[in-house]
């Protein structure tokens, strides 16, 4: 892999004037700011020197330059280093080259920002609305400083989501958004030619919550933790941790090594957690309830542990900026060590158990293939990368908290279907056990939890993160701001890339196979915001919006 001294050289004498600067603030970390009209080129050029595509980062700097900024960044993960290209368009022509054509997983980044900074990227293969509801109306882009965090505007009329065409011969069958093996939101329409899945278009964002202008607009760095564990049912440390690690990266904190070894402690219980609820709901999608009810049943040791750590059954209010709220003591030591190794001898009968069920093979083996090298091309993440061949992890390759003195393996299986997600998931149950071990064992004695920042953070510092959660790897990207607060802050969930993986998963497969499917990426939509009244003497029904339904609530005794 080349070094960063080496990239710069390289871009620089392939681009010439394109690249206008560079800053490496820490040794993992590099910005490379350059011309918008070689974008597509140098994003061409870092993937063939082996970078891989996180996510893009856009934001309005109109106030200041009037432009619209845009950041591609990537991951060079045996060198455990972080790019971030850098450019911008004016704001009244905010047009700038696709990289879609070549790195398919920027289609969902690129479409977001031409619906909520009024971008335009030319080439882009499928230009249609991602975030914004089908009747937002045109010319109102959220994301820029003008638009009211709580702007509720207008509804449009007479629009509708245009699907994709659908193949000569096939039929069209709706899976969602409200589906019994879908738990939250989300419109797969699935071609089919009799029971043969030909291909598929998916509609989501259907309860978007603006997470990110409400915490860049009304919130302080340290009150966005508690609302950035609240981004996923499951990853709560995980999001606070990715989070606050952006802005002590930015802000160059360095927090004690005790606190770094309860974020991790933390992280791995959320792992044993999060693994067997989704193993309990893979049997159930295949009609294995058995599975299910065994793994909920081993889970829930696991939750009661969680409530005495953080006073949450969830894991919930432990991590903030400069460390952890509370600490471990040596009774909590003793818990952790109880229920851990009750969790490990009960999984393990029911691994036996699982890996022996011919019916469990028939629902999971070849089911849901992607190639090795598709998985590559569209940036796949996770236990999903990892059950088709992808040997990324950044515990390992990119190491925060205490992950660089912790020794695990990191199971990759070459069947690539669910059946190899199936072990994924439960082989990291038992790595996750032998970590927290570990880290129990060797965590220092002394330090504070909590590091104080000595000074107010300094603004326009750009911060990276990136935490392996239990479905692939959560980026969080700051951009420190003036008033205590971050100037751009943007979440990328494991769930984004891999759902645009889910049409390859799901094409040659048949229906049947289509919740498994979608199950084997433990997807995380966004729970529903808005809910009917219907009259039981009428059957009358009305849609409550948020004021409506914050009156009625009030009138309730």
């Amino acid at each position: 892999m080349p070094t960063k001294d080496q990239i710069i050289k390289t871009l620089k004498d392939r681009f010439g004037s394109a690249v206008i600067g560079s800053e490496s603030p820490k040794p993992e970390r590099l910005f490379v700011d350059i011309k918008s009209g070689k974008v597509r080129d140098i994003s061409n050029e870092l993937v063939a020197m082996g970078g891989r595509y996180l996510v893009s980062v856009g934001y309005d700097s109109i106030a200041d330059n009037g432009a619209l900024g845009m950041i591609h960044t990537f991951a060079f993960d045996r060198d455990s280093l972080y790019i971030g290209i850098r450019t911008s368009v004016p704001a009244d022509n905010p047009v700038m080259d696709s990289i879609t054509p070549d790195i398919p997983n920027a289609g969902w980044s690129e479409r977001e920002y031409a619906d909520l900074l009024g971008m335009k990227f030319t080439g882009h293969p499928k230009p249609k609305r991602l975030i914004l509801a089908d009747d937002w109306p045109e010319g109102i882009y959220p994301l820029r400083k003008e638009v009211p965090w709580n702007l509720m505007p207008p509804a449009a009329e007479d629009v509708a989501y245009q699907l994709d065409e659908c193949p000569e011969g096939c039929s069209i069958i709706p899976v969602g958004p409200y589906h019994p093996t879908l738990h939250e939101p989300a419109h797969f329409a699935v071609y089919v030619d009799g029971e043969t899945i030909k291909g598929s278009d998916y509609r989501g964002f259907m309860t978007h919550r603006g997470i990110e202008k409400l915490c860049q607009t009304q919130l302080t760095y340290n009150e966005v933790p508690f609302v950035a564990e609240r981004i996923c049912g499951i990853c709560g440390s995980v999001h606070a941790t990715s989070y606050a690690q952006a802005v002590e990266s930015a802000a160059d904190i360095t927090i004690s090594r005790r606190a770094e070894y309860i974020r991790t402690i933390m992280l791995e219980i959320e792992r044993i957690h999060s693994h067997l609820l989704w193993l309990g709901l893979a049997g159930h999608l295949i009609g294995f309830d058995t599975v299910f009810m065994q793994s909920w049943r081993i889970r829930e040791p696991i939750m009661w542990l969680g409530e005495r750590m953080t006073g949450n059954r969830k894991t919930y209010g432990m991590i903030v900026i400069g460390g952890v709220r509370r600490d471990i003591t040596p009774e909590i030591k003793d818990d952790i060590l109880n229920v851990i190794q009750k969790v490990e001898e009960e999984l393990l009968v029911v691994q036996k158990a699982i890996v022996g069920d011919t019916a469990i093979h028939r629902r999971t083996k070849g089911v849901g293939y992607v190639s090795t090298q598709d998985v590559v091309k569209w940036s796949l993440v996770g236990p999903v990368a990892r059950a088709r061949g992808v040997d990324i992890d950044v515990r390992r390759d990119h190491p925060y908290a205490a992950y660089d003195e912790m020794k695990f393996d990191v199971p990759v299986f070459n069947s690539n279907d669910v059946w190899a997600t199936v072990l994924v998931r439960i082989l990291e149950v038992f790595e996750a056990i032998k970590i927290i071990r570990q880290c129990l064992d060797k965590m220092p004695n002394d330090g504070p939890v909590l590091t104080e920042l000595a000074a107010p953070i300094e603004p326009m510092r750009h911060g990276i993160a990136a935490v392996e959660a239990p479905r692939g790897e959560v980026v969080h990207y700051v951009i420190t701001g003036k008033e205590n607060s971050p100037e751009r802050w943007r979440v990328r969930a494991p769930t984004y890339p891999n759902l645009q993986g889910v049409p390859l998963m799901l094409l040659n497969n048949q229906l049947a196979d289509v919740p498994i499917i979608i199950g084997s990426i433990d997807p995380c939509f966004s729970c529903t915001d808005r809910m009917e009244v219907v009259d039981i003497r009428t059957g009358g029904v009305k849609v409550l919006a948020q004021d409506e339904l914050e009156t009625l609530s009030r009138q309730i005794k």
